[in-house]
């Protein structure tokens, strides 16, 4: 249990950087440091503060490091604050961070997150720190205790860890080998979260649409697995359709799929399964075959293109996004060009656009032909101006649509100042729409009609009708609370400090 402070219960705060899974892994931190005793600090100097960091972004550790410097005088008069720090990038460089930085208390890594509040304890009790890295799961981590940031939409990891050997991601080696949930623990994961006002929830893995593989062979599969896959359908596809069967779920999505493990079936399902959204972030990379065979991916161009061509027949409204590396070593302009004619080809509603860079730990590092900074530059620079071309077109085509947006808190910076709210339409773009006459809440329902279309975003000043929903009553649930118990009421977990409204970036870039 937390040791009370003279003035009440000890508090906690969580510094979240990187992907989705990391943001789902820092609620199940809050929910392991609540179910110990701790409240989270509003307002307040936190007595503790947890990094869960992230190893896959540039300069990482140097980002790590400076936050950990900043927060020494801080700690040095806070008697009694202690430090943590988890994640990726503890579990990469679990013997240099308290060397680095002798003032931090804790070190965990991506297997044991449960282990936090008992080291923390221990460690508050030596007055030394502890440092706790294991090399394999301990225990999946839904088991353990989660405090959710929105009671409207929340994420649900299926499998961890990632079978494939890209040679520019790190993730594999710090995450471990897949290992997926039974289906029935997952959809009873869903079946609770709905029950308890949930109306949108994200499948998430590493390797989302893998999900199957790591039980192995189908013969020794759990029974419910072969069950689901009756027919020859994968596992993946048979877990969306089971979704499909949960009453009161109304949208379902999930990230990041890899395009060598995309079947037809999943396809199907998708566009057979009424709540699954017509809304897919699949990967790229690069778009020319001789950097994708030096990545270790294994699909081509060609097959990367027929995927997107088999979705748009199947489901013609939907949106698709993508993530795209540029200046990988040995990349020629020819190998540039492309990627950008896959761009032109996919015509993707955004993209997560990245300039390579050095990643330790990565056969990528030290790969010949690293580009000069100059060429990745300007190459970045050309394919952004592509894509937020693409965008703006792909956006106008949403004018005079009518769209049920689910209402987001946090989703729209100049809310306020426009007299609009914003949120999600089912394809995922984000829309600023007029209030209505009626009171809405985040988790609520508005039809509306798109006036205005940018690269970005999407307005419209039309609205229609409101549909409460459950999900609105859990939001005004929750606003009924003390303020120590409230979550962060946005529609999807951002990352880094508590409360930006910055959208998480899909799957750590690796897939």
């Amino acid at each position: 249990m937390s040791a009370p402070t003279e003035t009440g219960p000890r508090t906690y705060e969580i510094r979240t950087y990187g992907c989705q899974m990391n943001v789902h892994d820092s609620e199940r931190l809050s929910g392991l440091l609540e179910d110990a005793g701790y409240v989270r600090a509003e307002g307040v100097e936190p007595d503790v503060v947890v990094f869960n960091t992230c190893a896959v972004r540039e300069n990482a550790d140097n980002r790590l490091y400076g936050n950990l410097g900043h927060l020494r005088p801080v700690k040095d008069g806070h008697p009694g604050m202690q430090i943590a720090v988890g994640g990726c990038l503890a579990q990469k460089d679990r013997d240099t961070i308290v060397k680095r930085a002798p003032w931090v208390d804790v070190v965990f890594g991506t297997h044991n997150l449960g282990a936090l509040p008992v080291l923390l304890e221990r460690s508050r009790v030596q007055e030394e720190a502890q440092v706790e890295i294991e090399e394999s799961l301990v225990t999946f981590p839904s088991t353990l205790p989660t405090r959710r940031e929105s009671p409207y939409a929340a994420w649900v990891s299926i499998s961890v860890g990632c079978n494939n050997t890209c040679t520019f991601c790190i993730v594999p080696s710090l995450r471990g080998k897949e290992k997926d949930r039974r289906p029935g623990e997952i959809l009873a994961e869903v079946e609770a979260l709905v029950a308890e006002g949930v109306i949108e929830v994200t499948l998430l893995g590493q390797n989302v649409n893998a999900y199957g593989s790591g039980f192995g062979s189908l013969a020794s599969a759990p029974d419910e697995v072969r069950a689901m896959t009756q027919g020859g359908q994968s596992a993946f596809a048979g877990l969306l359709r089971a979704c499909g069967g949960v009453e009161g779920l109304e949208r379902v999505r999930f990230t990041s799929p890899h395009p060598k493990d995309f079947t037809d079936d999943v396809i199907a399902a998708m566009a057979e399964t009424p709540n699954v959204v017509p809304s897919l972030h699949m990967p790229l990379q690069s778009g020319s075959d001789a950097v994708l065979k030096a990545m270790r991916r294994s699909y081509r161009q060609e097959r990367f293109l027929g995927i997107i061509e088999k979705v748009r027949a199947a489901m013609p409204e939907a949106a698709i996004t993508t993530d795209i590396i540029v200046g990988f070593p040995g990349e020629t302009e020819e190998d540039f060009e492309q990627t950008l004619h896959v761009v032109r080809e996919a015509r993707f509603a955004s993209a997560f656009t990245f300039q390579y860079s050095k990643r330790p730990g990565t056969p990528a590092a030290t790969m010949d032909g690293q580009i000069p900074k100059e060429v990745v530059q300007e190459r970045y620079e050309r394919l952004v101006a592509l894509q937020e071309e693409i965008s703006w077109a792909e956006n106008k085509k949403q004018l005079g649509r009518t769209l049920e947006v689910l209402v987001a808190e946090g989703e729209g910076r100049k809310d306020d100042a426009t007299r609009r709210l914003s949120g999600r339409a089912a394809d995922n773009r984000l829309v600023h729409f007029a209030a209505p006459d009626e009171a809405v809440r985040p988790g609520d329902m508005v039809t509306v009609e798109v006036t205005y279309a940018a690269p970005h975003h999407l307005v419209a000043d039309k609205s229609f009708s409101v549909r409460r929903t459950r999900a609105g009553d859990a939001w005004e649930a929750r606003q009924a609370q003390p303020e120590g118990a409230k979550g962060v009421a946005l529609g999807m977990p951002s990352i880094g400090r508590p409360v930006p409204a910055a959208q998480a970036a899909p799957g750590c870039s690796a897939h």
